[in-house]
């Protein structure tokens, strides 16, 4: 889906002079609502705290309470006495709260709901909220957890039947939205919510802020989009390579639905820059250069010198300079910002990147069809996964030290699994469009040739079985056992939670996020 630069409109003069009294007034109406949230959340029990917690987290506003969540979670878990609680839904909805915060809770605190074949006791059956909970839980399981796995799968089946014998029961749209869009899984700010709690007067407060929270964040994500396109019509690029992709807007609703936090909108701006080039830099791989000029290419990042390029094409000389002084100008800000020089990090991030692409390349050039394992071997690198969340761990500055750069360096299974994830699901959408140009292959195309007697069918749930694998490697990651920053932990979620957004090629159906952006742009979008 593209958004062409046309639909910026700059702000009339009559409606800027307006624009500044509004703009104090909403920021006064925020700190009062903030503050009424922040009074009425002391004043709950515990428990109550946590549902809280929860609604907080569904609106996408959990910037604005990290302490209060954080205090929240830790009393929980360290007063938890699973043995006590006997509804399924209260244990289930505290084992996904503590688990999407990081704590680990081990999957025997279910045990009193299986029966003696590790299957769910039939009297729970009817207790439909147990099941609405117990199936959000399931999205949080690790390897090993098969009970919870397979329960999970029990629910959805079961959940789809009940909602079309009851369906004109009150919670049919909750069930659907739930079942199409676990919370862990999913861009809270960009999915539809609904609040199920029956407390009315932190319900309405929560409510409140987070229609005000979304207009001041839309204007600021506004002026990011500017920010990007002004950035991108000065690096020239769209006319220098009239073959390949011109879609900034697109490219920036990664960082915006990645880093969600309005206070990060230097990161948002400055990471959708080497973004863009990987977007660029595929087409050009895929499109435009023979393998000689891409070897060269690919040579030339490795030297990272501009006189290495003085044989290729005018339009690959462009490119590589765009990418030379891009990177370098990073590494600059990242130096200044945090006193580290990511400049080797970030080279080896990219070599990384093109060594995928040309593999790629000679692979088409040749007509040779890899194996399946040797294509996701070589397709999770040439996502560029790795490439945007190296330049991120710098840029946010956090716990850096020669241990995590050691860490980040050498492709941990943190990225490596949220490339995963993009690449099968990519590849799993992917074959539905008849548009795709290029010279793309496929994973299912490669797992069909290693296994000829395998349906399309097949073929399909066997990525889905592979997706849902890469999940429960990516959720075992997001537990506090890694020597990596917990910032950096949620971006990586949130890359794996944006790709069903950016990777569904039903261009009938736009997302709210893509809703939402053609909203920026248009001219009720608010004060800049």
């Amino acid at each position: 889906m593209a958004f062409s630069l046309p639909y910026i409109h700059k702000i009339s003069p009559n409606k800027s002079s307006s624009i500044l009294p509004f703009k104090e007034a909403l920021h006064i109406k925020h700190a009062k609502a903030l503050d009424e949230v922040k009074r009425l959340f002391v004043s709950q029990s515990t428990d109550e705290r946590l549902s809280m917690v929860d609604s907080i987290q569904r609106l996408g506003i959990e910037y604005h309470f990290e302490d209060q969540i954080e205090a929240t979670l830790q009393r929980k878990y360290t007063m938890l006495r699973f043995h006590r609680i006997q509804e399924l839904s209260q244990v289930a909805f505290q084992f996904r709260m503590l688990r999407q915060q990081g704590y680990y809770i081990r999957p025997d605190i279910f045990d009193i709901f299986w029966d003696n074949r590790g299957k769910l006791k039939d009297t729970f059956y009817k207790d439909i909220n147990g099941l609405i909970a117990l199936f959000e839980a399931s999205q949080l399981s690790i390897e090993g957890e098969d009970y919870l796995e397979s329960a999970g799968q029990f629910c959805r089946e079961y959940l789809n039947e009940w909602s079309s014998t009851f369906h004109d029961h009150a919670q049919v749209n909750f069930i659907a939205q739930t079942l199409m869009c676990p919370i862990h899984k999913t861009l809270s700010r960009f999915t539809p919510t609904i609040i199920q709690s029956q407390n009315v007067t932190w319900t309405n407060s929560l409510q409140r802020l987070s229609k005000i929270d979304t207009q001041m964040v839309s204007s600021l994500h506004l002026k990011e989009i500017f920010a990007v396109s002004e950035w991108w019509k000065d690096l020239g690029l769209s006319k220098d390579l009239e073959f390949a992709r011109d879609e900034p807007i697109k490219w920036y609703m990664w960082t915006m639905a990645c880093l969600p936090d309005p206070r990060l909108s230097d990161e948002r701006i400055e990471l959708t820059k080497p973004l863009s080039l990987i977007y660029i830099i595929d087409d050009l791989f895929d499109i435009y250069g023979n393998v000689d000029q891409l070897t060269l290419f690919t040579y030339a990042v490795k030297r990272w010198d501009l006189a290495a390029i003085e044989q290729l094409p005018d339009c690959m000389k462009a490119c590589f300079k765009a990418l030379y002084d891009t990177t370098n100008q990073f590494a600059l800000r990242t130096h200044l910002k945090t006193g580290w020089n990511p400049i080797s990090s970030l080279i080896k991030s990219w070599i990384k990147l093109l060594n995928a692409f040309l593999q790629e390349a000679k692979w088409f050039a040749s007509g040779h069809v890899p194996t399946s394992e040797e294509y996701l071997k070589n397709a999770i690198v040439s996502t560029g996964v790795h490439v945007i969340l190296v330049h991120a761990f710098f840029y946010m500055g956090q716990n850096i030290t020669d241990k995590t750069v050691s860490i980040i360096d050498d492709f941990p299974t943190i990225i490596s699994t949220t490339a995963t994830i993009l690449r099968l699901c990519d590849d799993l959408e992917g074959d539905k469009d008849v548009n795709c140009d290029g010279n793309d292959g496929s994973y299912s195309k490669c797992y069909m040739k290693d296994n000829p007697r395998v349906s399309i069918g097949q073929t399909r749930e066997h990525i889905r079985k592979q997706i849902s694998y890469a999940w429960k490697q990516l959720n075992k990651e997001c537990l506090n056992t890694n020597e990596l920053p917990s910032s950096f932990t949620k971006l990586c979620l949130n890359a794996a939670r944006m790709v069903p957004v950016m990777y569904s090629y039903d261009g009938n159906t736009p997302s709210k996020l893509q809703k939402y952006v053609k909203s920026l742009l248009s001219d009720d979008c608010g004060y800049l």
